[in-house]
């Protein structure tokens, strides 16, 4: 019995490593779509960040945080942060 708890128990666990991802709220002031690369866990994806809007980004992966590179530089972004983009930069809101 222990021993399908067990299993149990890291089945659950797996699954739930599985579905992580870092949400990102943007908030882009700029009249230009941005494209940029993002890495999460040594992956690298591209990201669009729409122009003009306020929205949301999911970037998949296993981890809480992943780093946007932007002609601004890198940044360190957590899951559920808000961001505001102004002249192709990152500020962090929250």
């Amino acid at each position: 019995m222990k021993k399908v708890l067990l299993i149990i128990v890291f089945v659950l666990l797996g699954l739930a490593e599985s579905f992580a991802a870092v949400t990102i709220n943007y908030y882009n002031k700029d009249s230009k779509t941005y494209k940029w690369k993002v890495t999460m866990d040594g992956n690298t994806k591209e990201v669009t960040f729409d122009n003009s809007r306020t929205s949301a980004v999911t970037v998949q992966g296993s981890g809480k945080v992943c780093v946007i590179e932007t002609d601004c530089g890198k940044i360190e972004v957590k899951e559920g942060a808000k961001i505001e983009i102004k002249d192709g930069c990152i500020k962090i809101t929250n």
